[in-house]
């Protein structure tokens, strides 16, 4: 019966083929995409398991440079995908595990719709242009199954995005034959028993069920992402993500870079769970609810792959839930790490970040205020170095590096997370910069070194200084004088010290306000980029504003550029920093072990009234600051081997110096952090 069915169906194509081989146009004006941020995606991967298949789609391009997807699963060279690469159309196919190859065909012409189809029988691939066949190449075998979603638009999130329009995307669950190809151009489709899923500009057409079982009548369910970017319809929505999934313990994520030949291996590398210094805030505390609520870049338990995790510290109880995964941003670096905001009405904002324009970045709201059982994906956009600030009186100001040229200094305005204004230029000198900021929930301070040619950022100099009291219209240096921006010279009014005249560089920590709101600034000078004693002496330095000038002092000194600590101003004759100034396990490699300091003579000198780690088998570093930090969780970091992968766990410390585990592996849904206690000297 089946048989026959598809007979008088291939009779019914036969019919319209003359015409549809001849149609210049899709049935739809197309989904328009613009970058590898928009995109769609089928969570339902294993619909499309099949031993033989057919994908098709309409495509008209703004532009064919470089690689871009029409429909794929898989990461590169894995599954199948249907996509421009190196002057050709390829429909490949990872046949064998560990093989693949590809039918591939001219570009299209810019501007003008093309249908492609490809197929594959467990034989060959044979690639199909506007009905007729094409290109065939012989590929035995078959595909693997895979739990793998299916994307329109992208290889994956953030890959080889296709620039311009597609409709009518297409997957049976069997190779046409080249007699049936030509229908797919026709309107109205013919039903087919084989057809997972059709998605075209206006509708979300899902095969209605039929005599065949294996034709799932929920696979083409799509959902469409980053929508206002893309000029999608409107009936395409970013809804709400599924439950966030609870991990079972508190585990970060280890990373290093820049290799290094000779025994400290990385410029910098370790437990980085709560990297980098341009990364900022890590921890909120709201008295509403007694609890402090913290993020950092866990890991998966078998390989070293970035999770998006966040959790709270229930100041009544001394108790932390098992963690919320919020995401898997699927790479291993660090510099994806999270941050967080947290608005009036107690939501939780996650701001999952991005190394450069390789991949994505994101925006979460908790459905919920105060609560992390579930969050709604806002915003899919680019963005690097995160540091939203939420101002009750007006909403987010988020300040944020765009790799336009280098890295440069962006901000972002939004009353209500949802919809943003533009990014605008404020710091865009020479090659770029890294910075810190800070708020008092009144104005918003950022410093910044800059990266000069032709050396770059391990070059890194000079420090500066701006801040603004109006949401980000106006921004004034210390002084009070009205900057003119994007700054762009190397000097200008927002300098506070020329370190490149006395050949140092400048490695920015933290910054923060007295009680008269005057910024006080901790950063790093040293000698050189590279880890190991050649780049001693590395100084911690405060830039201090008292009203008239700058005070530039610093005693302090660690072994490596990147140990990285926080500035608290508790009160004017008691500033206190914490961080990695101690020597660790691993030696001049990033962060050591903890200490605690204070000083009562605005940084002039300092009194190390506490080593809060010591005898540790990894180094510890990047210790976080908390948004109004409460004394029972003062500061949270991470440990790491300094040298090669290793476990990395996070630590809490109150404001006495007391330090906490939370718990690497946890068999109930709370648990109480363990207090550490260092061995005695």
């Amino acid at each position: 019966m089946m048989m026959m069915r598809r007979v008088l169906l291939a009779c019914v194509w036969c019919l319209v083929a003359g015409f549809a081989a001849q149609a210049a146009e899709p049935p739809g004006a197309g989904v328009a995409l613009s970058n590898a941020l928009a995109y769609g995606v089928v969570e339902r991967g294993n619909a499309f398991d099949a031993d033989a298949f057919t994908v098709a789609a309409w495509v008209k391009p703004r532009s064919v440079a470089g690689s871009q997807v029409l429909v794929s699963r898989g990461a590169a060279n894995e599954q199948f995908t249907l996509y421009f690469y190196s002057e050709r159309v390829r429909m490949l196919v990872q046949h064998q595990p560990g093989k693949y190859t590809h039918a591939n065909v001219p570009l299209p012409d810019v501007g003008v719709w093309t249908h492609y189809a490809g197929t594959y029988d467990g034989h060959e691939i044979r690639l199909f242009v506007n009905g007729k066949l094409e290109a065939t190449a012989p590929a035995e075998g078959r595909v693997l199954k895979s739990g793998t979603p299916l994307y329109l638009g992208v290889l994956q999130p953030g890959e080889r995005g296709l620039d311009g329009w597609l409709e009518d995307a297409r997957f049976y669950r069997r190779a046409l034959a080249q007699s049936e190809i030509p229908a797919l151009l026709a309107e109205p489709a013919p039903a087919d028993p084989d057809l997972v899923g059709r998605w075209t500009s206006d509708s979300l057409a899902v095969p209605e069920k039929t005599d065949n079982a294996t034709a799932p009548a929920s696979s083409g369910e799509v959902r469409w992402n980053n929508l206002a970017q893309a000029d999608l319809p409107a009936q395409f929505v970013t809804g709400r993500f599924p439950p966030a999934t609870k991990d079972d313990g508190y585990r970060g994520i280890w990373y290093s870079n820049q290799k290094q030949d000779d025994e400290y291996v990385y410029k910098y590398s370790g437990g980085l769970g709560t990297y980098c210094s341009s990364h900022n805030p890590f921890a909120v505390y709201r008295p509403e609810v007694d609890k402090t609520f913290f993020c950092y870049g866990g890991t998966v338990k078998d390989k070293i792959e970035l999770l998006h995790m966040v959790s709270y510290y229930d100041h009544k109880t001394g108790l932390v839930p098992r963690p919320t995964i919020v995401m898997n941003k699927r790479t291993s670096d660090a510099h994806d790490n999270p941050v967080m905001s947290m608005d009036k009405a107690g939501h939780l904002w996650i701001f999952s970040s991005s190394h450069g324009t390789s991949r994505p970045s994101y925006i979460w709201k908790s459905v919920k205020p105060y609560e992390m059982d579930e969050f709604q994906n806002v915003v899919v956009t680019n963005f690097s170095y995160t540091q939203p600030w939420y101002l009750p009186e007006h909403g987010f100001l988020f300040l944020q590096t765009l790799y336009r040229g280098g890295r440069k200094l962006h901000l972002q305005t939004s009353p209500d997370g949802l919809t943003w204004t533009e990014p605008a230029l404020y710091a865009a000198i020479d090659q770029g910069h890294y910075q810190v900021s800070w708020s008092n929930g009144k104005k918003v301070a950022c410093a910044f070194n800059y990266h000069p040619s032709p050396q770059g950022l391990n070059w890194r100099t000079n420090l500066y200084y701006m801040e603004s009291s109006d949401f980000g219209r106006t921004w004034q240096n210390a002084q009070g004088q009205t900057l003119e921006w994007p700054l762009t010279e190397v000097v200008n009014p927002a300098l506070v010290h020329d370190y490149q005249a006395e050949g140092r560089k400048v490695y920015v920590q933290d910054l923060n306000f007295d009680s008269a709101g005057r910024p006080v600034v901790l950063y790093t000078t040293s000698g050189g980029y590279e880890s190991g004693p050649v780049n001693d002496p590395r100084i911690w330095t405060t830039a201090a504003w008292n009203g008239r000038e700058w005070e530039l002092r610093g005693t302090i000194q660690s072994d490596n550029n990147y140990d990285m600590g926080s500035i608290y101003l508790e009160r004017d004759d008691l500033w206190r920093i914490i961080g990695p100034t101690e020597p660790g396990p691993q030696r001049y490699n990033t962060s050591g072990e903890i200490a605690m300091w204070t000083s009562s003579d605005r940084g002039t000198t300092w009194t190390k009234v506490k080593q809060l780690t010591a005898g540790s088998r990894y180094n510890h570093g990047y210790c976080r600051r908390p948004v109004d930090a409460h004394p029972d969780f003062y500061a949270i970091w991470a440990d790491g081997h300094g040298r090669e992968p290793s476990e990395s766990r996070l630590y809490f410390c109150d404001l006495q110096g007391t330090v906490r585990l939370l718990p690497p592996q946890m068999s109930e849904e709370f648990a109480k952090p363990e207090i550490v206690t260092p061995p005695a000297p």
